[in-house]
């Protein structure tokens, strides 16, 4: 090798990426298993998905405490020994809960997945929900509440999913103080039993494990009496607000504004869906994006600002967030707008093109490292009704999308009118 000859760059684009098969079986009950078994270290990722998100719920916060008090206590153990038996062999047991679905997630050493399995087991079949724990749960949620409203980014991202979707809409939905205080045990096992005992779960392992790893599965979660049939979401009609423009004030000494500018826009199953995500990459979507360059390096009125699509299974939407100056954060707002007008009109030179493809398909190659991230990617494709094609397809037109193409799409969707706005400050 002459060392005084730099390697020839190869640009990402190049790559083939190939995204590992899993391999899926049933439990004795009808769960459908997903496994991904590779990785040189001897680690396992197991995470059980339920129907079990705040859009199931009749009581708001319901889903969300329910998921959490999963880990607090059941007929034999206490929340302090339940979470003694994870440290020990040193595990770590997580709990979620999302819009749609809530997760209970175990990492540990593969030799000890024998242990743990059991204690998973009889924290989803035997939670007991223990009033003393409900009452700490609602008083940590509480103060966590209170903190959180005194933050203007937060209340905005509360506030303009509301304006987007409608606030009776589980993606616009949001809890207030009095709701965490009329939550009650007799209500957490009631979502509990529906939900969980009685629901729809979905398992996906991936790591090092061995071939018995199946049956320890069926050993543990078999006999779960779940709901065979495939889940069904509920479809809540959008009722976005009629107002687009806010102005709020949170904090009268506020020196910044939080920023959010938001339009309604179609899911993943929509043929528009993938050649957006470059569109919105161009648009600020990273580091290096037009928005970023402008506001950021130009103008100096944000430390960062991003667009993003979100990744939601019904309804999504178009985002813009950052937080600036409150003396400039009109002016970030018509900067915004005026990124949006040069992309309906004029298109995106290839160099630029050739720099966010590149980027693109090396976040894919970055997010296949390991078999925690290539399940991660089979989670959003099963979860979301997809198969493999949808995988390969986004690089497809990553890899081919023009710019005639994305200035058509532009002039689709980033029009100013479309969009709601929200400050707070």
């Amino acid at each position: 090798m002459n060392r005084k000859i730099a390697p020839r760059i190869k640009d990402a684009v190049d790559y083939s990426l190939m995204l590992k098969p899993y391999e899926t079986y049933k439990l004795d009950n009808g769960i459908h298993v997903y496994s991904v078994n590779a990785g040189a270290q001897e680690v396992i990722q197991l995470e059980l998905v339920f129907y079990a998100g705040n859009s199931f719920e009749q009581q708001k916060g319901i889903a969300a405490a329910t998921n959490f008090l999963l880990k607090n206590g059941t007929s034999t153990k206490s929340a302090l020994q339940i979470n003694e038996a994870f440290e020990y062999y040193g595990g770590y047991c997580s709990r979620a809960c999302y819009n749609e679905t809530a997760t209970v997630t175990l990492h540990t050493l593969s030799k000890h997945i024998d242990k743990l399995l059991p204690v998973v087991q009889d924290m989803l079949t035997d939670a007991i929900f223990p009033q003393q724990e409900l009452e700490i749960y609602q008083q940590n949620s509480k103060q966590r509440l209170a903190v959180n409203l005194q933050k203007a980014e937060f209340v905005a991202g509360r506030l303009i999913d509301s304006y987007i979707y409608g606030k009776d809409h589980p993606y616009g939905t949001y809890t207030h103080p009095d709701d965490i205080a009329a939550l009650s045990i007799e209500a957490c096992k009631k979502f509990y039993e529906e939900y969980y005992l009685k629901g729809n779960c979905v398992i996906f392992i991936s790591g090092n494990f061995s071939n018995d790893l199946n049956k320890k599965l069926n050993d543990a979660f078999g006999k779960l009496k779940v709901n065979q049939q495939a889940a069904v979401l509920p479809q809540i009609k959008m009722k976005p607000s009629a107002e687009k423009k806010y102005r709020i004030q949170n904090d009268v000494n506020a020196v910044q504004g939080a920023i959010r500018i938001a339009t309604p826009f179609p899911n993943r199953l929509h043929p528009d869906f993938k050649k957006a995500m470059v569109l919105n990459t161009v648009f600020g979507g990273f580091f290096g994006s037009r928005l970023m360059s402008n506001i950021r390096e130009e103008k100096g009125y944000t430390y960062g600002i991003y667009s993003y699509i979100q990744n939601h299974m019904t309804e999504s939407a178009w985002l813009i967030s950052t937080e600036a100056g409150k003396d400039v954060s009109e002016a970030t707002i018509e900067e915004v707008y005026k990124e949006m007008k040069k992309l309906r009109e004029e298109k995106i030179p290839e160099d630029e093109l050739l720099l966010v493809r590149n980027y693109m398909i090396g976040g894919i190659l970055g997010d296949l490292d390991g078999p925690f991230q290539i399940m991660a990617k089979w989670k959003n494709i099963i979860l979301n009704n997809l198969d493999e094609d949808y995988f390969y397809d986004s690089i497809k037109e990553i890899k081919m999308v023009n710019a005639d193409t994305l200035m058509e799409l532009a002039n689709k969707y980033l029009q100013p009118e479309k969009f709601w706005e929200l400050v707070v400050y």
